[in-house]
């Protein structure tokens, strides 16, 4: 910056309170809740400079629009799916976001949803907390987790992690990208369906986005089988959520561990009376730790930005 006045900055929804804090302590920090009215945004709002918000807000090209400076979004997250990245770009708009922080805490809720959902440790816990089991109630046989074949759908930063967690018990840890890693480990299946037909679990691990929307779908889940399981730490628009529903109804799978949805904070009704589904808040990257090594992430791409330096973390 040329001057020592103030940077204006947008905080748009609702963020960390230790990210509030130490936003407030650098710039002049303007709130705009997600639903706001744009057309209505003071003045002071508009001639803000950065946008900063959670992933799961990002800054749809409107907002950018309603923000004339505008010339930073900082997001706490990996994931920029909902971002509009092309508008973004045409407006000359640098991106940032989090990534390796929150790598370790994702792949460990991963492994996490993979045992409790094998296990049926949600069930077998309700039936405990209902009295059941003091009754005389016996809990059906589950399946293992040893000896599985694990199947990474993509194998990014935490598929890796994830991976390197299970290599100990998996049977074998296979993957599908569009393209092989390079000095990856693991046996790339290049077909999606191949891929479903040669696993016993496939934990969803790719980036989201408008191409990767959709892509476990109703044919995946069928050749995954009725002894296969899904896991999903990735984003919810990564399944077919009408057609995951179906297959677990039909029990056409034999379950799903999942910490992310379509349309969050609201989850599908038929899964919330489904014992074989074990369901999270999107908590991921919900570890005290984490959340505050995002919140330094961000903070330190502003400050970059703010002297004229190159970006951390820039959104390529």
């Amino acid at each position: 910056m040329t001057d020592n006045a103030p940077v204006p900055i947008v905080a748009y929804g609702p963020l960390y309170p230790y990210l509030n804090e130490a936003l407030a302590r650098r710039f002049v920090v303007h709130a705009v809740a997600a639903d706001a009215d744009l057309n209505a945004l003071s003045p002071d709002a508009r001639a803000a400079r950065a946008l900063v918000s959670f992933g799961s807000v990002g800054a749809p090209a409107a907002i950018m629009d309603a923000l004339p400076k505008l010339e930073m979004i900082g997001l706490f997250s990996v994931g920029y799916d909902k971002v509009d990245i092309d508008h973004a770009r045409a407006k000359g708009i640098r991106v940032t976001n989090t990534p390796d922080v929150l790598t370790d805490d994702v792949a460990d809720l991963a492994v996490g949803l993979l045992y409790a959902t094998v296990r049926h440790m949600a069930a077998n816990d309700r039936m405990v907390r209902a009295g059941d089991w003091a009754r005389g109630g016996k809990p059906a046989l589950c399946g293992r987790v040893t000896g599985k074949r694990i199947g990474i759908l993509g194998l990014g930063r935490i598929g890796r992690a994830i991976a390197r967690r299970l290599e100990p018990v998996a049977g074998e840890i296979l993957y599908h990208n569009r393209r092989p890693v390079a000095d990856a480990a693991y046996r790339h299946v290049a077909d999606a369906l191949d891929f479903a037909r040669q696993s016993d679990v496939i934990i969803v691990a790719t980036s989201g986005g408008p191409e990767a929307r959709g892509l476990v779908d109703a044919a995946m889940l069928d050749a995954l089988g009725p002894e296969g399981v899904v896991i999903n730490i990735s984003r919810g628009s990564v399944i077919d959520e009408d057609a995951l529903v179906t297959a677990l109804a039909e029990r056409r799978i034999a379950g799903a561990g999942l910490d992310v949805f379509v349309n969050e904070p609201h989850v599908p009704e038929a899964l919330l009376a489904m014992d074989h589904v074990v369901l999270q808040p999107h908590q991921g990257s919900a570890t005290v730790e984490t959340r505050k090594a995002m919140a330094d992430l961000v903070l330190a791409n502003l400050d970059a930005w703010a002297a004229g330096e190159p970006l951390l973390t820039p959104v390529p």
